[in-house]
């Protein structure tokens, strides 16, 4: 706990522990006039899924929700069958950190492939993705990709496309877990549909919490015809929310403008500049290495443990639980160069 009087305490444990942008803390202030009608009837509704078609193409349909484990179990359940499976990387977050929701809240089947840098290729999906009229196996049906992956990697638009292909051409689906979407497509250069709707995506968890929101996602459905009872199923998965122009509102802030884009561009680069300083203490001491390419606002690096240790203390991270010296840091929108700096001296202190 910190009194007013204390400066902010910021950590790079999680991007998940960043406030809310002061954007977003305004636009939910703005939805806080009068009455609406509950459920979706508002105006703040009605103005995302028009923004969504913007975003993602004339077919796109738009559901906001609560988080991203719900975002990700509906959109899941809604294009599959009962006996359908899932294809996803070893890592990624519906198999590491989501508490077995994907099988206990919809009983759904993950067949995981080892990814080393938390990427699927059609090579890695065809390793699990047999056994199509099998009666003794779970049929896949799906293809999950994180965007960024859980190691901060990014697909790129050719990489995804040709996930999407070799899924349409086995009849199965392309899912994408944006829940970074936004750092993926700042440091890509490119926008939300090249990522998405123009390589063949299927269906998004679209992400808001971890670049500014205070707490709000969406499923952005983009073959309709895939997702039949979309309305019912958010509904039966608990994501539908009464009053949810507060949740609209948000997604509103962050996606209408380029507040989505600010504020990925600032985590990524902070992100850059904690990873260049920690390969400049790379040149002096062979115990620090970058672990994976820095392609978000995700650092993986591997530090001497007692550094790493006193450091964690006053910074608040963690050790990746592959390793026991592989540590991942998170920069967020509102990281600031001299809390990266601060950082980087606290771990120089040993060479």
């Amino acid at each position: 706990m910190h009194s007013s009087e204390d400066p902010p305490f910021r950590s790079f444990a999680s991007d998940n522990w960043a406030g809310a942008h002061p954007e977003v803390i305004n636009a939910i202030a703005a939805a806080n006039i009068g009455h609406v009608r509950s459920y979706g009837g508002d105006p703040f509704t009605a103005r995302f899924a028009v923004l969504a078609k913007h975003l993602f193409g004339t077919h796109a349909e738009a559901y906001p929700v609560f988080n991203g484990t719900g975002a990700n179990v509906l959109a899941l359940q809604a294009v599959l069958p009962r006996w359908g499976a899932v294809i996803c990387a070893h890592t990624a977050h519906i198999h590491t950190n989501e508490t077995g929701a994907p099988e206990k809240a919809a009983g759904i089947k993950l067949l995981t492939v080892e990814a080393p840098d938390g990427k699927l290729t059609p090579e890695l999906v065809t390793r699990v993705a047999w056994g199509f009229e099998n009666p003794h196996r779970p049929e896949p049906r799906v293809v999950s990709i994180s965007q960024a992956t859980e190691l901060g990697t990014c697909y790129t638009p050719d990489e995804i496309r040709a996930l999407a292909e070799q899924a349409h051409e086995h009849g199965m689906l392309l899912h994408l877990d944006g829940s970074r979407l936004g750092n993926a497509a700042a440091h890509l250069g490119s926008s939300l549909a090249a990522l998405t709707s123009e390589v063949g995506v299927d269906i998004v968890s679209l992400g808001g919490t971890k670049n500014g929101l205070l707490g709000a996602e969406a499923v952005v459905v983009l073959r309709p015809d895939k997702a039949p009872g979309m309305p019912h199923l958010r509904k039966l998965s608990l994501q539908l929310g009464s009053k949810m122009r507060f949740l609209s509102a948000q997604l509103l802030a962050l996606y209408e403008g380029d507040l989505w884009k600010r504020s990925a561009d600032h985590a990524n680069a902070m992100a850059a500049r904690l990873a260049d300083g920690i390969a400049e203490l790379a040149a002096y001491d062979e115990r620090f290495e970058i672990a994976y390419p820095v392609e978000s606002n995700a650092v993986f690096a591997r530090l001497p443990r007692e550094v790493a240790s006193a450091a964690a203390a006053q910074f608040q991270f963690g050790a990746w639980r592959e390793a026991p010296d592989l540590y991942r840091l998170m920069c967020s929108f509102d990281t600031e160069p001299e809390e990266v700096d601060r950082l980087l001296d606290a771990l120089g202190e040993s060479t």
